[in-house]
């Protein structure tokens, strides 16, 4: 007797995203998490705009965007001695307004449909907890810890231990393992993490001072750089009044000491956590065995540079929870969830050399510090001089990572009629392309209101966008012997037509391209078969 369908282990961003999707597809699933109750503390405070695209799809981006940043909040970095002295280096970023009102008026694909939006882990878990523990198909259970699991031919076994002790035994038919960086899951799998696994040792302090904009100077903004021989990175929550530094210290008590510098003004504060953390470039080298796969920072770690860390997780969440719920629902055939591994592996890698791109240029311009870089002599000057001109050419690095974001594509994944070719990854730029495999461009059908996203389905959707349109229902048969969901949608725009460059896409439900053409195929059996994976 199953107890579940889906066991997710850990109820981070990650794999509390995997069990709203599978349980808004009506897969029973369990959730459990070792901790009595979501962090308190920020990880992470970005969701990107690829994430909040899947958020939308959850109906969920409204709610986001209501607990973060308020849309008018700057978005711009800085470059800083203190908060008490004029930024020495802007890097300016549109707000969330502004980037919307950009997009509500581009017509060429080139945009996300959401813009990103600033908001702390510690508010997004338990808002995504919050809606989870609402479906009532999904049980949610805090303070059970996986110890182990055994495989076999119908499902898995999985032996928990709940806070008070007790043990409990849960069978399900899948696992994923959402259960973070020393995931027990990926461990007892035996799957090795290859890369960089120990470039630096930092520490992350939360403070809460919510006087801080009411006493500085420096003009409100989402990061300060303290140019300083410590990597200082000061920055705002969601709630303007709470503060995470990172920086390189011996001991917590410092941390105290480097606020204290970067506010460069008296102020009263609390500081509410710190603890060290390492920075790590690792990739798994397997994603699935058999009925259990890794998700998540299981699967990857990186450095939050550029924030690839929990959006490439969520990725990888929505990528696994459409075909487990194929397979669940028995359309799903036998690739599909091999594909997982080969589709978003893929991006893992490509993902972990982003990360550590943007690393590498901040440490080009920190090495150039000096110890008399703040003195008024001619050779401070000549010091700040020498690391801002590095800065200006390295620090952007950080945040060029657009097309990692948006431009990712399944290359030779089973599941996708892929073409010979194909664009090369971009990590610094998005071109919009509708390449199976890519993700499908964001582009309107009624400008500023509805997206071609917006009518896209839970299943598979055939687009048809030429002057012409063949009847669909080789197409609607074949899909139907399988048994799998499938949709028409019809957009009399030239406008979508000149983006996308095809009269006819196939799309999947995470809205990804997985076959085009200019006339429907001569053998459609054919393509639904590789597109669901038989």
């Amino acid at each position: 007797m199953m107890d579940t369908q889906v066991l997710v282990v850990g109820a981070g961003p990650v794999g509390l995203t995997l069990a709203v999707d599978l349980g808004k597809r009506g897969i029973r699933c369990t959730l459990i998490e070792k901790n009595a109750a979501p962090l308190g503390y920020p990880k992470m405070e970005r969701c990107n705009p690829r994430t909040m695209e899947i958020f939308r799809r959850l109906g969920l981006a409204d709610t986001v965007r209501a607990a973060g940043y308020p849309p008018d909040w700057p978005m711009d970095t800085y470059l800083v001695f203190d908060l008490m002295r004029p930024p020495l280096f802007k890097m300016a970023h549109p707000t969330v307004a502004q980037a919307k009102a950009k997009r509500d008026v581009t017509l060429d694909g080139s945009m996300p449909l959401e813009p990103y939006q600033v908001i702390s882990q510690y508010t997004l878990e338990p808002l995504l907890k919050s809606v989870v523990e609402k479906i009532p198909n999904v049980d949610v259970k805090f303070g059970h810890e996986l110890l182990s699991f055994a495989q076999d031919g119908e499902g898995v076994t999985a032996q928990v231990r709940k806070s008070n002790g007790e043990p409990v035994e849960i069978r399900a038919q899948y696992v994923v393992g959402c259960d973070g960086g020393s995931s027990v899951v990926r461990k007892q799998l035996g799957f090795k993490m290859d890369g960089e696994p120990h470039l630096r040792e930092m520490r992350q302090a939360l403070f809460h001072c919510p006087e801080l904009y009411d006493k500085v100077t420096a003009p409100r903004a989402r990061h300060y750089n303290r140019i300083d021989d410590h990597w200082t990175l000061f920055i705002v929550q969601d709630s303007r009044q709470h503060f995470t530094i990172h920086a390189i210290v011996e001991k917590d008590e410092d941390m105290a000491t480097l606020f204290e510098k970067t506010v460069g003004t008296p102020v009263k504060f609390e500081m509410l956590h710190c603890a060290k953390w390492v920075q790590r470039l690792l990739l798994a080298d397997h994603y699935l065995e058999n009925r259990v796969f890794i998700a998540g920072d299981a699967a990857h770690l990186v450095i939050p540079t550029g924030g690839l860390g929990m959006n490439t997780g969520v990725g990888d969440a929505v990528d696994i929870s459409w075909k487990l719920a194929a397979v669940l629902e028995g359309w799903g055939g036998p690739h599909l969830l091999q594909s997982y591994e080969v589709e978003r592996r893929q991006i893992g890698a490509i993902n972990v050399k982003a990360s550590g791109g943007g690393t590498s240029g901040r440490a080009v311009w920190r090495s150039a510090w000096r110890p008399d870089i703040e003195d008024d002599t001619p050779e401070g000057k000549a010091a700040l001089a020498h690391l801002l001109e590095l800065a200006k050419v390295e620090a952007p690095k950080t945040f060029r990572v657009v097309g990692a974001e948006l431009g990712y594509r399944y290359a030779g994944s089973p599941v996708i009629c892929d073409e010979p070719g194909g664009p090369e990854p971009n990590i610094e730029e998005y071109e919009p392309t509708s390449w199976p495999g890519a993700r499908l461009p964001h582009v309107w059908i009624e400008p500023g209101k509805v997206s071609v996203h917006d009518r896209i389905g839970d299943g598979f959707t055939l687009l048809r966008l030429g002057k012409t349109k063949s009847a669909a229902s080789c197409f609607q048969l074949a899909f139907s012997r399988i048994g799998a969901p499938f949709s028409v949608l019809d957009v009399d725009n030239p406008a979508v037509r000149d983006v996308y460059g095809f009269d006819y896409l196939l799309v999947r439900p995470d809205v990804h391209v997985v076959w085009r053409g200019n006339e429907l195929p001569a053998d459609p059996e054919k393509v639904v078969r590789i597109v669901t994976g038989h």
